[in-house]
This record gives structure tokens, C-alpha cells and sequence, in this order.
């Protein structure tokens, strides 16, 4: 602030005087404002139901392939060949909060080029169990999935039949590149 500025405030400020400390004034606290609900964008395009369900019964594993899909990329997933590239944990959570998640963390792999995932669910000790819950419709969740290629149980230090393997589509860049890099070794 220069001198000019400096005197012009003080001459506006020259009746003003200080209020009192008296108990007669009450200052009321800020309102919390309600922030504003932001709209999901993504979760828009969410595809996932949760409609009626059926329970897998504990003693089944999970397992999933798509048809097409070699046995043996199954029984390297089975197997825990495959590095996992991104986890997911659902423990605990309720069902809405896991069909987001899902979406959101499949949706975000596919968009990073990843292909082999962990999802850890937890473990019930009775069907009806939550975990039990997830897991079934962590289940039907996935294979609607045009990208998720085939899933199976864990294996234990990942989690048991508390978590599972995971493996998605190859991406097209990532094709490409497999078929540009095969190309040049054939010549």
C-alpha cells in the first residue's frame, strides 16, 4: 500500500469506532453449506445390477472363462503366473459401494492397458455371510464384463477364496504392438 492509499483509507476510517467487548453480542458460527452432490460421470454408464441374486455356496470356487479363451492362459491364472498389476479391496463394503468400485476400477484398468488384476472380497463363513454376498455378485459383476477374459480364486498369500485372479483383454495398442513386434522377428 503506498501513502496515498495508505491516507485515503484512513481518512474513510475516521468516525469508525471499535466495537465494545460486551457479552450482548453473539456471533452465529458458519452454517456447514451443503456441498454440492457431484455427479458421478462415470458411474452413469454403470451397467452393473443388483438385482436378485443367487448365492454361490461356499464350498464352489470361483471360476470364470470366456469362450475362446485357452486353458492354459486359465491354468496360469489359476496358478498366480501372471504378475498382478492393480488391486481391489471390497472388504467390508456395502454392495452399492462394491458395484462402483468395481466399475470403476475395471473401467480405470482397461483404460491403463492393465491385464491381470486382484480383487479381494473377503471370506464368510456361511452363505448368507456379506462376504459370501460380495462374492457372488463380485461373480455375476464380472462376467458382464466384455473385457474380463476369465477370473478364478487366488491363491492363498493373495488372499484364498477371499480374493480372485482376474484377467482382462489385451488392448488394441497393446495388440498392435505384440503383432508389430512378432512381424519383425518372422522377416
Amino acid at each position: 500500500m503506498n501513502f496515498d492509499e495508505k491516507s485515503l483509507f484512513l481518512d474513510a476510517m475516521e468516525d469508525v469506532q471499535p466495537l465494545k467487548q460486551c457479552h450482548d453480542v453473539h456471533w452465529q458460527p458458519a452454517r456447514n453449506l451443503r456441498t454440492r452432490q457431484q455427479i458421478d460421470l462415470l458411474q452413469l454408464d454403470n451397467f452393473l445390477t443388483t438385482d436378485f441374486l443367487d448365492i454361490i455356496p461356499l464350498g464352489t470356487p470361483l471360476e470364470f472363462k470366456r469362450e475362446g479363451l485357452q486353458t492354459g492362459v486359465l491354468d496360469k491364472l489359476r496358478l498366480g503366473k501372471y504378475s498382478q498389476q492393480a488391486s481391489l479391496n471390497l472388504v467390508h463394503l456395502p454392495v452399492e459401494k462394491c458395484r462402483q468400485q468395481v466399475f470403476a476400477f475395471i473401467h480405470q484398468a482397461q483404460c491403463d492397458s492393465l491385464r491381470n488384476l486382484l480383487i479381494i472380497h473377503g471370506k464368510g463363513r456361511k452363505d448368507g455371510a456379506h462376504a459370501n454376498i460380495i462374492r457372488s455378485y463380485l461373480a455375476r459383476w464380472l462376467s458382464e464384463f466384455d473385457d474380463v477374459q476369465a477370473f478364478c480364486c487366488a491363491l492363498a498369500h493373495h488372499g484364498g477364496s477371499g480374493a480372485c485372479y482376474v484377467a482382462l483383454r489385451k488392448s488394441a495398442a497393446a495388440s498392435e504392438e505384440n503383432g508389430e513386434r512378432h512381424a519383425k522377428r518372422s522377416r
